[in-house]
């Protein structure tokens, strides 16, 4: 018990940070109300309809009918419409969404793509709000990457990373344990593979799970100088983090050519004979449903750093929500963000689906839940890509140069060279002026 409270501990003092507040209004007649005694009321809901965006896979069903359920008994008269979206392609269709008359009320985003949606002039400015709700106790790597230019348009809704998903009895009977480095990681990967029993499935273009390795060898994936942006794919460590990404591939059989949500682990792990894959913890869950069979035969290790005692670099994922400005419910959809950056909400779904929540006052809540441990310890080492804080950072995921890199190393490219292209191509897009 002790060990596990520490652990939370650990990660709230790793996350700690302060999202500064920043101030507007904009004057609009169905904007939320401005901080004070007035705004704990629940705005008049009778006859409205509340439609949120969130994206799959980023709740259930349960959080959704119990987040349902209570804001309706908060707002009497109205309804709430949860509308899941797919990842490939959303960032067209919020586009398109933001410049439309019929835009949602709330909408899900990548903690890596507020910036790109505020340059729009489409998301309504939160920053009065940020006080009240809670921001001083927001996650660094949501509330950060939020904030524009002074200005807070996302507010967190929760984090997660990336840990290694193992079975155990595949492990026991190669008489192997979880890994401490790199190193012992890729042996112990060789080790595991026989047979029909793939040693990871890693699907090839896993960029996020790249970007921690380039981290680990002591660079960030993109730096500025000046008012430049400079990529660091091409360089001697970008290198050094691609060949380890093609030895460790090579130990299973992963798709060369697609990333971790057009291939998903989860559908490739219910088969059984896969002896490791790189997720979120809550994605064991889809393992389960589709093979229940596998039910208590996994648990999970941070991604190893390359020295003991230190987990890999993990991308801060996860996602923030915002409010567009030509919502025509903003005073109900500020309710609803309320409620969504909630204890009792973010409890719900960090146990539903082993999250880090919002609020690092609210990290205790991951006491006791599987895979809670590893994903703590991996955030540790936690980090967001530097240039998540420019408005061009979301067409470089659109396009995402770094996939098709990734795949040329994997078929055969030379990492320096083909890495080089991936840098011409990620700045063009970041020092594009928009």
């Amino acid at each position: 018990m002790k060990r596990r409270l520490f652990v939370a501990a650990g990660v709230a003092a790793a996350l700690t940070g302060v999202a500064a507040c920043g101030s507007s209004d904009s004057g609009d007649k169905d904007k939320p109300a401005a901080s004070g005694a007035q705004s704990n009321a629940p705005a008049d809901g009778k006859g409205k309809k509340v439609t949120i965006w969130v994206m799959k896979g980023s709740t259930n069903d349960e959080f959704n009918a119990a987040f349902k359920a209570k804001f309706e008994a908060d707002h009497p008269g109205s309804t709430v419409d949860i509308q899941v979206q797919q990842w490939n392609g959303i960032g067209e269709k919020i586009t398109a969404a933001l410049a439309s008359n019929d835009a949602p009320d709330i909408v899900e985003a990548g903690n890596t793509q507020i910036a790109g949606y505020a340059a729009s002039g489409g998301v309504y400015d939160l920053s009065s709000k940020v006080t009240e709700l809670g921001g001083k106790d927001w996650i660094p790597g949501l509330a950060g990457p939020g904030k524009v230019d002074g200005k807070q348009y996302g507010v967190p809704f929760y984090a997660a990373n990336r840990v290694v998903i193992y079975n155990k009895e595949a492990f026991a009977k190669a008489g192997v344990q979880p890994p401490k480095t790199r190193a012992e990681w890729l042996e112990t990967t060789k080790k595991l593979n026989s047979g029909d029993q793939q040693g990871i499935y890693l699907p090839g273009q896993n960029w996020y799970f790249y970007s921690g390795l380039l981290k680990d060898e002591g660079i960030d994936l993109t730096t500025k100088n000046g008012d430049k942006w400079k990529a660091n794919v091409g360089t001697p460590q970008g290198a050094a983090a691609a060949t380890f990404y093609k030895d460790l591939a090579a130990n299973g059989k992963g798709p060369k050519d697609q990333d971790e949500k057009t291939q998903p682990e989860t559908v490739a792990a219910a088969n059984g004979n896969i002896a490791q894959f790189i997720a979120v913890p809550g994605e064991l869950d889809t393992v389960l449903k589709n093979n229940p069979a596998l039910k208590g035969k996994y648990d999970f290790f941070p991604i190893p750093g390359k020295e003991a005692g230190k987990p890999g670099a993990n991308l801060t994922g996860g996602s923030d929500l915002f409010i567009p400005e030509k919502s025509k419910n903003k005073d109900l959809a500020y309710d609803a963000i309320k409620l969504f950056n909630s204890d009792e909400m973010q409890v719900k779904l960090a146990k539903a689906l082993t999250y880090v929540p919002s609020k690092t006052t609210q990290v205790a809540a991951l006491e006791g839940v599987p895979g809670a441990q590893a994903q703590a310890l991996g955030a540790q080492n936690g980090f967001v890509i530097p240039a998540t804080v420019s408005t061009n950072w979301g067409a470089v995921e659109e396009t995402n140069p770094l996939k098709p890199f990734l795949t040329s190393v994997l078929t055969g490219g030379n990492p320096e060279s083909e890495g080089k292209k991936a840098d011409e191509a990620i700045e063009k897009v970041l020092n594009t002026k928009s």
